[in-house]
């Protein structure tokens, strides 16, 4: 079993990713943490496999965090899962030597693939473990582990329908707020099962925008909307 430390100062995402994790299999959560003093605190105690690593936390930084188990010899790997986007941010995780790096808000299927990408690159070390020299093609094999294939490279598999896509992005695009699956669902004239497969898939396409929204209880609620314009394009329109 792979052990994964969940670390986010939001316990409420910190819980959602745990959920995440467990659905995984062959992972299991071994905690959580919201604080780089609590993560500490924990890996002190016990080791894990895996860290995923929010970079927002209230004493400091996640890749502050890194730096310093790197340091004292703590060997577990980090896939960062924050709202940071910071080419500063991205470069330093870069050289810290951080796995994965996913923007938040991401779906279960965009965490999966990384997931997917960190087993067979445990396996791929564990294939040329025994061997003094592994040679080119397993070392490419084991460099190429940690690559996740481009989003969107496929669509979904089966009923896929471009025209169906078209309008549900039409009909989240036009709203003057974000959208749930039941309101697309209405609005299209769609199964909500329908709505949230092309949800998700023009999601992860970068076509829309999730958000979550908390309620008084229960799971918060998946809504979407348009694509924030980047900062390019804020600056083309007049907008600080």
């Amino acid at each position: 079993m792979i052990d994964v430390l969940v670390v986010d100062d939001d316990f409420h995402v910190a819980e959602i990713n745990a959920a995440y994790v467990e659905r995984m299999p062959g992972f299991r959560v071994a905690g959580t943490a919201h604080t780089a003093l609590q993560t500490l605190r924990t890996l002190e105690t016990r080791e894990v496999d895996l860290l995923l690593l929010d970079h927002y936390l209230p004493d400091r930084t996640g890749l502050d965090l890194v730096r310093a188990l790197r340091r004292q010899g703590v060997r577990s790997d980090v896939i960062m899962v924050t709202a940071a986007q910071d080419v500063e941010v991205v470069e330093a995780a870069l050289r810290y030597g951080v796995l994965h790096y996913l923007v938040k808000p991401f779906t279960f299927d965009g965490l999966r693939s990384r997931l997917e990408s960190y087993v067979e690159l445990r396996r791929s070390l564990r294939d040329a473990g025994g061997r003094a020299t592994p040679g080119q093609q397993r070392i490419d094999r084991i460099f190429g582990a940690v690559r996740t294939p481009p989003a969107g490279a496929a669509g979904p598999a089966k009923g896929w329908s471009g025209p169906t896509a078209e309008l549900v992005h039409q009909v989240v695009t036009e709203a003057e707020a974000p959208l749930s699956a039941q309101d697309v669902a209405f609005r299209a004239g769609i199964s909500r099962s329908t709505a949230q497969r092309y949800l998700r898939h023009l999601q992860d396409n970068g076509a829309l925008h999730l958000t979550l929204r908390y309620g008084d209880a229960g799971r918060p609620e998946h809504r979407y909307g348009r694509t924030p314009p980047t900062a390019p394009d804020r600056e083309a329109r007049g907008t600080p």
